[in-house]
């Protein structure tokens, strides 16, 4: 890794998000998606989770990254929040044009005050870690901005009428993708003198215009932009490796307390107790992360999280599930879905139990489709059903690769 790294917020991403996706719309479900075709293509499926969390994945492992901007539609707030589940990000809103947009985050992305701005478009779920660090390099070495591109390999012809009419050369001609990265005061100043209804090619374009030299870098063919309804099965095949199902169990248990809230799911339940524990105590959570664990032969809660280190007394338990699901996905891999039951005599789940799902799934980077939340009593038998306190128990199912071999704590 280069020196650069030293700085403590290098880097920031404003990931535009605010497209409607039309022309990759389809009738019908293919192998790698959701077949939700009402949603645009950035929060359809792709190989098991939304195309939107595939780049903030692949940012947020980057630690030269201060932040993440995500640019949406106000209405689809909330669903990049669930998207993004764990990972901190911030919002800004879509613009009528795709100019616009990044605009308005770049706008937001200048409070971070890094020294450099990647923009990228969420229709590009293949980025890898080669690519960031050539346009790091780039940057490093001096230039004012950089792209990934491929060169042209493919004869070209103008076809205007359908029909091949000439030839066109394709000496020095490349494919510019994204991430385009660049000074961070460089493109925003850039952006300062483009006019509101003025609509440009990319941000490279908005930089050359304001007489910024680009500097071009490999690109990579995982990075092609899912524009047509066959392109979802291309780019499934491309990133998703083999996986394998794997399945792992929880159970976990807590006395009631002094308290007029139970936390379960993250959601606070109000009760004429609380449970005892050394976090907060959130039952199910704690059992679900146990599930995941398991499914990764990676231990229990206990082993991660210590109930002898006080760092942890009173701590919030999306602590420890979020780093279950994190755990899955630096293994390759992916959470297909989550099974809680709760076993209480009182207080009612059911009332609360939308929120739960809600919650989880949110705090994984699910679909609520892929959470399910139940409840049941003991008919009075045993410490549930005696009031004494509260049980709970989980399945997961996690995909793996092939290969994957024993989980490193």
């Amino acid at each position: 890794m280069s020196s650069i790294q030293s700085s403590p917020i290098l880097a920031v991403t404003i990931l535009v998000a605010g497209g409607t996706g039309t022309r990759a719309k389809q009738t019908s479900p293919s192998a790698g998606r959701s077949g939700n075709d009402n949603l645009p293509k950035q929060f359809q499926s792709l190989g098991g989770k939304p195309i939107l969390r595939w780049s903030l994945e692949a940012f947020s492992r980057d630690p030269r990254f201060g932040s993440i901007v995500v640019v949406c539609a106000p209405e689809m707030r909330e669903r990049v929040l669930a998207c993004a589940g764990s990972i901190p990000i911030l919002l800004a809103d879509a613009g009528e044009t795709r100019t616009q947009s990044v605009a308005n985050g770049l706008r937001v992305a200048q409070s971070v005050g890094a020294l450099f701005s990647f923009i990228h478009d969420a229709a590009r779920p293949g980025l890898s870690q080669s690519v960031l660090d050539n346009l790091f390099a780039a940057l490093e070495d001096g230039a004012d901005g950089a792209a990934p591109g491929l060169a042209i390999a493919d004869a070209l012809w103008l076809a205007p009428n359908g029909q091949v009419e000439q030839a066109q050369a394709r000496d020095g001609l490349i494919r510019i993708q994204t991430p385009q990265a660049f000074k961070a005061s460089l493109i925003e100043a850039a952006y300062e003198t483009i006019a509101a209804d003025q609509m440009l090619l990319d941000d490279v374009a908005v930089a050359k215009a304001h007489g910024t030299t680009i500097q071009v870098v490999a690109g990579s063919p995982m990075l092609e932009k899912i524009t047509w309804p066959e392109d979802f099965d291309r780019m499934t095949r491309l990133l998703t490796p083999q996986l394998l199902p794997r399945i792992g169990t929880g159970f976990d248990a807590h006395r009631f307390a002094e308290g007029s809230f139970v936390t379960l799911c993250g959601i606070e339940v109000p009760h004429t107790h609380g449970l005892a524990g050394h976090s907060d105590a959130d039952v199910a959570w704690h059992c679900l992360a146990d599930a995941i664990y398991g499914a990764l032969s990676a231990g229990d809660i206990g082993k991660h999280f210590p109930p002898t280190d006080p760092q942890w007394r009173g701590a919030a338990s999306s602590i420890f599930l979020a780093h279950a699901g994190n755990m899955v996905t630096a293994a390759g891999g992916t959470i297909n879905h989550v099974d809680l039951t709760i076993i209480c005599e009182r207080p009612k789940i059911g009332p609360h139990r939308d929120a739960m799902v809600q919650k989880t799934a949110q705090l994984l980077g699910l679909r609520e489709s892929q959470v399910s939340v139940k409840a049941t009593t003991t008919e009075g038998m045993g410490f549930t059903g005696r009031a004494e306190g509260i049980a709970a128990q989980a399945t997961a199912t996690i995909l793996l690769p092939a290969d994957f071999g024993t989980a490193q704590t």
